[in-house]
């Protein structure tokens, strides 16, 4: 990146970002069990960056030159999962995301009912046609 103010703003950002995570924030710190096994948590990280600036010229003199500009970051630590590791070094992982979303089983609930669906649209549209 050019050395402008708007690159040392993002640089500013991201070396933030940088001191604030790292890979034990994906994976977690080992929780010891007294039974000498371990949880590890698995999160997932979501970031977002924005920032924006204009380079202008002073209302005095054009040999001037201005700089607005700013930005913002936005980041979210979701947990999604633990590893569990057993004193005999057998592990599991425990998702937290639900099972029960199933596209396929959602899918199967709208077209199951379906009949009461057009049912409520037909009679809601035929009270406006009637009026």
């Amino acid at each position: 990146m050019g050395n402008t103010k708007q690159s040392e703003i993002i640089e500013s950002a991201l070396e933030g970002l940088k001191s604030m995570f790292d890979a034990n924030t994906v994976c977690g710190t080992p929780i010891k069990l007294e039974n000498g096994g371990a949880i590890i948590p698995i999160s997932k990280i979501f970031v977002g960056l924005a920032t924006g600036g204009i380079d202008y010229f002073g209302k005095r003199s054009l040999s001037d030159k201005n700089f607005g500009g700013g930005g913002g970051t936005g980041v979210t630590v979701c947990p999604v999962a633990f590893l569990v590791i057993d004193k005999n070094s057998r592990v599991e992982l425990l998702s937290l995301e639900g099972k029960e979303k199933d596209p396929f089983k959602d899918i199967v609930g709208l077209i199951e009912s379906s009949p009461e669906i057009i049912e409520k649209l037909k009679f809601v549209f035929g009270k406006k046609s009637e009026e």
